[in-house]
């Protein structure tokens, strides 16, 4: 008998929870979801690598790839806080379930060293 009040209460108020896959909340604000990079604007220098804790960027400057397993990342922003060009950044969706594990490599063209001309003027 303690019980049917709160039963009825229960059955005439809306539902407590979303019905996920067709209702999806917005996302709140500065909200860190995947992470996207500009490989264009990639210099390949490794710093994201570094500083990343859970070490799941991968840089390769002689071969110009630039490689990440989304499935290791914990989204944390570290490596987009630390990029010394700015080319990483965070979409404010988090990525889909997978049913595979898959690991994300992107192929740029590491910039040219450059001339040290400079430096040959000054020996002579």
């Amino acid at each position: 008998m303690l019980f049917t009040p709160t039963v009825i209460k229960n059955l005439l108020k809306k539902p407590a929870t979303r019905n996920y896959p067709f209702t999806v909340r917005e996302p709140f604000p500065n909200y860190r979801g995947e992470l996207v990079i500009d490989i264009d604007g990639c210099i390949f220098c490794g710093t994201c690598s570094r500083k990343c804790p859970s070490q799941c960027i991968t840089v390769d400057k002689n071969a110009g790839t630039w490689q990440c397993d989304p499935h290791a990342c914990v989204y944390c922003g570290i490596c987009r806080d630390n990029c010394p060009t700015k080319c990483l950044s965070m979409k404010d969706v988090h990525r889909k379930p997978m049913t595979e594990k898959i690991t994300w490599i992107e192929q740029g063209t590491p910039p040219k060293p450059k001339k040290k001309t400079a430096e040959k003027k000054e020996e002579k």
